[in-house]
C-alpha cells in the first residue's frame, strides 16, 4: 500500500520532507517542503528549473516536477524532524526520459516484462578527508598496508558507528565495516535488495556519510581517485537475477561452471559485450580514468581493472565470480550515478540474454602480474573521451537506455570533457614552460 506522506509526518512527527532527485552529473538536488504542504507535493510535485542543474534543458523549458515517491521515504536518522524522499521528474503530464531514476524504472519494467527480476548490492567506498579536501583527516593512517587496520577503523570509530547505527535502524541489514586499502578509507556493506531500493539505498547513503562526516568536522569524498598513489574509491556491484515472485534465483546452477546458470552466463555476456562503452556510464568523470589505468599504488596494487576480463573468485579482474548465482562487477568508481549505474547494468544484460552473448574465455591469472599475457581482451578506454566515443558508437546500448537520454548525457559530458580539456594545469607548465 503507497505511504501518505503526510500521514507519516503526522506518525513520525516530521516537520519537513527534502524531495530530491538525482541529475545526469549525479548531483542531488532537493527542496525542503514542510509537512503541512507535502499532501499537495505527494499529488503534484515541487517545482524544479530544470537547466539549473544537469540535465539537457533550457532556460525556456517549464516546470519540471519532481513527484515524490512514498516508498522510498527515509526518516533521517540523525535529524528525526525530517525525511527524504526519492522523486520522478514529471514535465507536461510526461516523464522526464533522461532523469535517471526514470531511466531506472523503466530497464527495471522491461526486464519485469521478461520475468526478469534484477536484485543488487553495491560497495560504496569513500574517504574521510579534511575539510579542505587536501589531506586525509587521520594523521596517523601512514601504513603501506592500511586495509582492515584495527587502530584507524577505530580512530574513526564515532563515525563509521554512528553511520552504521543509523543504517542499522533504517532495517538496511548492515553487516560490515571496514578501513578499506587506502590510508583514509573506508567501506561500509548492507544486504542487496531489488534495484530500484538499492538506488535509492546508495543515493540516500552518500548524502548520509557526507551529513555524518561534516557533523563531525570532517568531510567524505567518493571521488574515484582523490590521492595520486593510494588506492581509489571503487563501487563494486553484486549482480543477481531472479524469477517474478522474486523467491528463485535463475543465476543459479550448481552443474555448470562456477555455479551460474546460462541465463547468468548470457547476462555477463552482455557486460562483457558493452563494457567499454559501460564505463561511460559506470566511470563518469576525468578522473574516474586515474582509478581505472592507475599505476600501482602504495599498498600493491589498485584492486582496479583495466581490461575487459572475467574470471572465479579472484579480484584481478573485471568481473568477479565469486560463488554460484551472482557476480561482481568491479568497474564501476565513487562518481558513479546511483541510478544510471543499475540501469546500464540492466540494459547490458538483458541484451546479454536476448542475443546469448558469449562471455568469452575465463581467465584465472593474476591480471596484475600477468596481464600482459592475455591477448585479444578488449583495453578498458584510457580517459572520459575514450569511453564517450565508445558509448557513442554502441547504438544496442544507447537505444536501451533511451535515445533522450542518451543524447542528453553525451552532450553534457563532451561539455564537461571541453571544459576539463580547455584547463590549464601545472603539469603543463612544468613540463613545456622552457621548451
Amino acid at each position: 500500500m503507497t505511504v501518505d506522506l503526510a500521514e507519516f509526518a503526522r506518525a513520525k512527527n516530521v516537520k519537513y520532507f527534502m524531495i530530491s532527485y538525482t541529475d545526469l552529473f549525479s548531483g542531488q538536488r532537493a527542496k525542503l517542503v514542510p509537512a503541512q504542504a507535502i499532501a499537495d507535493m505527494q499529488k503534484d510535485g515541487a517545482g524544479f528549473a530544470g537547466f539549473a542543474t544537469w540535465l539537457d534543458l533550457t532556460p525556456a523549458h517549464p516546470d519540471m516536477l519532481a513527484v515524490p515517491d512514498p516508498d522510498s521515504v527515509i526518516q533521517l536518522p540523525w535529524k528525526p524532524e525530517v525525511a527524504w524522499v526519492a522523486a520522478n521528474c514529471i514535465m507536461d503530464d510526461k516523464d522526464v526520459d533522461q532523469a535517471p531514476r526514470n531511466t531506472l524504472k523503466r530497464l527495471i519494467a522491461e526486464a519485469a516484462a521478461d520475468g526478469m527480476h534484477v536484485k543488487t548490492g553495491v560497495e560504496a567506498e569513500f574517504f574521510l578527508i579534511s575539510p579542505d579536501g587536501k589531506t586525509i583527516s587521520d594523521e596517523y593512517d601512514t601504513a603501506s598496508k592500511p586495509c582492515y587496520d584495527q587502530q584507524a577503523v577505530m580512530r574513526r570509530y564515532d563515525v563509521i558507528a554512528e553511520i552504521c547505527d543509523h543504517m542499522l535502524a533504517l532495517g538496511w541489514g548492515a553487516y560490515q565495516n571496514d578501513h578499506e586499502d587506502a590510508n583514509g578509507q573506508f567501506e561500509m556493506n548492507w544486504a542487496f535488495d531489488d534495484a530500484l531500493p538499492t538506488a535509492d539505498k546508495h543515493s540516500f547513503f552518500k548524502f548520509m556519510v557526507k551529513s555524518i562526516a561534516e557533523k563531525h568536522g570532517l568531510r567524505a569524498t567518493f571521488m574515484p581517485k582523490p590521492f595520486q598513489g593510494l588506492t581509489g574509491n571503487g563501487c563494486h556491484a553484486h549482480i543477481s537475477v531472479w524469477d517474478k515472485s522474486g523467491k528463485t534465483n535463475v543465476f543459479a546452477d550448481n552443474s555448470m561452471e562456477l555455479g551460474l546458470s546460462a541465463k547468468g552466463k548470457n547476462f555477463l555476456g552482455g557486460i562483457m559485450k558493452h563494457a567499454s562503452a559501460l564505463a561511460a556510464i559506470t566511470n563518469p568523470t576525468v578522473n574516474s580514468y586515474k582509478r581505472i589505468n592507475a599505476p600501482r599504488t602504495i599498498s600493491g596494487a589498485t584492486w582496479a581493472p583495466n581490461t575487459v576480463t572475467w574470471t572465479g573468485n579472484n579480484r584481478t579482474h573485471m568481473v568477479r565470480v565469486p560463488g554460484p548465482g551472482r557476480f561482481e562487477l568491479r568497474l564501476p568508481d565513487g562518481a558513479a550515478n546511483p541510478y544510471l549505474l543499475q540501469a546500464v547494468i540492466i540494459a547490458a544484460g538483458l541484451d546479454g540474454i536476448r542475443s546469448k552473448a558469449d562471455p568469452g574465455k575465463r581467465y584465472d591469472i593474476d591480471m596484475y602480474q600477468h596481464g600482459h599475457t592475455v591477448k585479444g581482451a578488449p583495453k578498458l578506454p584510457l580517459n572520459l573521451l575514450d569511453a564517450l566515443r565508445e558509448f557513442d558508437k554502441d547504438k544496442s546500448l544507447k537505444a536501451a537506455l533511451g535515445e533522450e537520454f542518451s543524447s542528453a548525457y553525451l552532450k553534457l559530458k563532451h561539455q564537461e570533457w571541453n571544459s576539463y580539456a580547455s584547463h590549464f594545469t601545472q603539469w603543463e607548465r612544468d613540463h613545456t614552460l622552457d621548451i
